[in-house]
């Protein structure tokens, strides 16, 4: 009896003095949960949540506000790039071991249900070595041929693509053009692509666009320049923003009319998120320019230091230019050491980043390379990385790291064609978004911050339902 009057005052004090009122019901809730130092992963909870009408809450109550009468952007979907690297890796798999990395990306019931997909036009950091699909000094693109791709990439991505089915959306991201084209005569470190060859390029895409769909794998869309500020030691190209501007609507996005691909969505800047607002307000303010944009991509390699990163940017953007999309097209944890395989603050950075990113705008979440051997790589730049999954091929085993189970909180319960609704917390150190499916069911993602357990109120409306989190967790509650 003691016990009891000790759990009941306990119940009331964590409720306070709101005025409250009990409504003798268990709130349907279903609870999905990864914490760190637990072996919690996408665990679903059984527990039965206790629901009350609260009409307001006090600030010494810790609340998730969540309305579903104020919605925003339309989901698109998340997924990850499949690069060379990544094929080559799978190729390298067991069949059993094929089929299971398979169902763990692309699977809604077995996996987290990745259902966008991004591939590299000609070679990039993550391929074993550079390569193009023609031959040195082709401007007509007669010796044009994807043979290359058909040996891992193509088979790979077609693999994926069955698996998520008609919800697919599959683009495509150039690193450079082939070296004849650039004034600085290699695909490698930085260089411009010359204006003589504006023209060529172009059609270029086209070649690819109809070389791969004729593999069966219908192209959504596109980036005109992956990295287009970066010099970097692999495959780059350097656009100013005038130069983008200026490629795409009068060579890049009239060519693809004419050649009846006019439909494909395509995506500028396609870079990190300091310089998005100029990139987007330079290209979009040209308006033959603008008729031909979807979106603008964005990474999250800006933050240096490790620490904050500019999603308010992001934001302003989406204010700027509300007709536009924001889709996140790259993001991976660096510097890769085999140490730090489960390090839980790598997975923290992909719940962060989606967080506020989705409340920013964003549309869709692209991570990049799917599959990574035990080396990060292969690389032929020795830029090597983290996945969210690795295969270590000395073993023939896969590793899930934690950055695979947060971006899982988000890709394997937000449709595509839900929207975002209204989200926030009464504390800073509990981050969140909500979207509402086409279904009508809500998922709200909570991710708790701090070292301590938080017990909160999920407040819908005036119903309120007890929730507890646990110490670095993040949650998915499907209401």
């Amino acid at each position: 009896m003691n016990k009891l009057i000790i759990l009941l005052f306990s119940y009331f004090v964590f409720l306070g003095c709101s005025s409250i009122k009990e409504t003798n019901s268990n709130k349907n809730i279903q609870v999905y949960t990864s914490a760190n130092e637990t072996n919690l992963r996408l665990y679903k909870s059984e527990k039965p949540h206790y629901s009350i009408e609260m009409n307001q809450p006090l600030e010494t109550q810790v609340c998730v506000f969540v309305n579903p009468n104020k919605k925003f952007q339309t989901f698109l979907g998340i997924g990850g790039a499949i690069t060379d690297a990544s094929a080559e890796v799978f190729s390298k798999l067991s069949l059993e071991k094929q089929q299971e990395f398979l169902n763990a990306y692309f699977s809604k019931n077995e996996g987290i249900g990745y259902t966008l997909v991004r591939t590299n036009m000609n070679s990039c950091d993550f391929s074993s070595s550079s390569y193009t699909y023609i031959q040195d000094g082709d401007v007509e693109l007669n010796s044009f041929d994807i043979s290359i791709d058909k040996k891992f990439k193509i088979p790979l991505i077609q693999k994926a693509m069955n698996l998520i089915g008609p919800k697919a959306t599959f683009y495509i991201s150039p690193w450079s053009p082939p070296a004849f084209m650039k004034d600085n005569n290699t695909m490698l470190k930085g260089g411009k692509l010359m204006p003589k060859y504006y023209q060529s390029w172009a059609n270029y895409y086209v070649k690819y666009i109809n070389a791969i769909e004729n593999e069966g794998l219908p192209v959504w869309g596109l980036t005109v320049q992956n990295e287009p500020m970066a010099t970097q030691i692999w495959e780059s190209c350097i656009y100013t923003a005038e130069e983008e501007r200026d490629f795409l609507k009068m060579y890049l996005g009239p060519t693809l009319k004419k050649a009846g691909y006019g439909d494909k969505k395509i995506t500028i800047w396609d870079h990190n998120r300091d310089l998005i607002t100029q990139r987007a307000s330079t290209v979009l303010d040209d308006k033959e320019a603008n008729k031909y944009v979807w979106g603008i991509g964005f990474h999250w390699y800006e933050s240096w230091s490790g620490s904050d990163q500019m999603y308010d940017n992001v934001g302003d953007v989406s204010e700027m230019y509300p007709d536009k999309n924001l889709i996140f097209t790259e993001g991976c944890v660096e510097k890769f050491d085999v140490k730090n395989y489960q390090l839980w603050t790598n997975g923290e950075r992909y719940g962060k980043s989606m967080i506020k990113d989705f409340n920013n705008g964003t549309v869709g979440w692209t991570d990049w390379n799917i599959l990574l051997d035990e080396n990060g790589g292969p690389n032929h730049a020795k830029n090597f990385c983290f996945a969210p999954i690795h295969a270590d091929l000395k073993t023939g085993q896969l590793i899930y790291t934690p950055s695979y189970y947060f971006i899982g909180h988000f890709s394997k319960f937000i449709e595509k064609g839900a929207k975002r609704i209204n989200s926030s917390s009464s504390r800073s150190s509990l981050l969140t978004t909500s979207f509402i499916n086409p279904n009508g069911e809500i998922v709200t993602v909570v991710m708790n911050q701090t070292d301590k357990e938080v017990d909160y109120f999920l407040c819908v409306g005036k119903t309120a339902t007890q929730i507890t989190i646990l110490p670095r967790a993040i949650q998915t509650l499907i209401h």
